[in-house]
């Protein structure tokens, strides 16, 4: 039988639509999108908060954040490592009690053996008739399967779940971005070249064209690569890099000596060629369908 609409269920295939359309509805299977230009970060805002940088700093992957913002991260992350570190300590100090307690116990067990032998060990009659060795307790409350099975209605031998290790936290925090280690002294102050236009009235947070490059006076975006140099911190386009710079090694604003490691480029959001376009996908991971 033929399929005359895209909604028919007459078709022995099952079409990606189909399947696309009962996700939807299931609230199975992991959505994934494609995300547009407004959820795209431009190139002088922050990695975290997403807003342009009052006091802009980079770090040495060139990921530019708001010193306000990085200081609060890391905070967090030194308070949550330490509250982690605490619960580890707390588990080691338990562990430490429990295998004191235990070696106790089997000190405690060993004495208690040696003395039952001693009190047994008795002068016997040659002519004394050897009694029968009673047979193995069927019970559960014997001596020796008292320990071993647990009976549900005493509370000190109710069997109980056993509790997570936790493992010695790292006490390291990490860029969000790159994933090495994040230190605010490794941080360097940018500085942003603000164009200046007497006609334009507007505040700078508002204006699509901010800043340019001191040295060619381009206009910055995400479309241009932009690198800063780390002596100063002044932002400049990777083309000045190429053809001023790296002719002489010298800095182009005030003659400083520079060397390769002090070109730092800048990491930028995505723009509407797909060879820059590497993190655009959206996703969410929901229950898979259990056919």
């Amino acid at each position: 039988m033929t399929r005359h609409a895209r909604n028919s269920t007459a078709g022995a295939v099952y079409t990606h639509y189909e399947k696309q359309k009962d996700s939807a509805y299931s609230g199975y299977g992991t959505n994934s999108a494609r995300l547009g230009k407004d959820s795209v970060r431009s190139f002088d805002c922050c990695c975290l908060s997403l807003q342009p940088c009052h006091d802009p700093v980079v770090t040495t992957d060139g990921y530019l954040f708001d010193k306000e913002s990085v200081l609060e991260y890391i905070i967090t992350k030194k308070n949550e490592n330490s509250r982690k570190m605490k619960e580890y300590e707390k588990q080691k100090r338990m562990q430490e009690n429990e295998q004191d307690h235990k070696v106790q116990e089997e000190t405690r067990a060993k004495v208690s053996k040696f003395v039952k032998m001693e009190k047994d060990i008795t002068v016997k009659s040659t002519f004394e008739t050897k009694k029968p060795e009673p047979g193995p307790s069927i019970s559960n409350m014997d001596e020796v399967r008292k320990e071993k099975v647990p009976s549900f209605w005493i509370p000190s031998q109710t069997p109980q779940a056993k509790k997570s290790v936790i493992a010695k936290p790292d006490q390291t925090v990490y860029c969000p971005m790159s994933g090495k280690p994040l230190k605010m002294k490794d941080l360097i102050p940018v500085k942003f070249t603000e164009i200046k236009d007497a006609s334009d009235k507007r505040s700078i947070m508002i204006k699509d064209a901010r800043y340019m490059c001191p040295v060619t006076r381009d206009t910055l975006g995400n479309s241009l690569p932009c690198a800063v140099i780390k002596p100063t911190g002044d932002v400049v386009t990777m083309d000045c890099v190429e053809r001023i710079i790296k002719k002489d090694w010298l800095h182009p604003l005030n003659g400083q000596k520079l060397t390769e490691k002090d070109i730092i480029p800048l990491q930028r959001g995505g723009t509407g060629y797909s060879s820059t376009n590497t993190n655009l996908e959206a996703k969410q991971a929901r229950p898979a369908l259990q056919v």
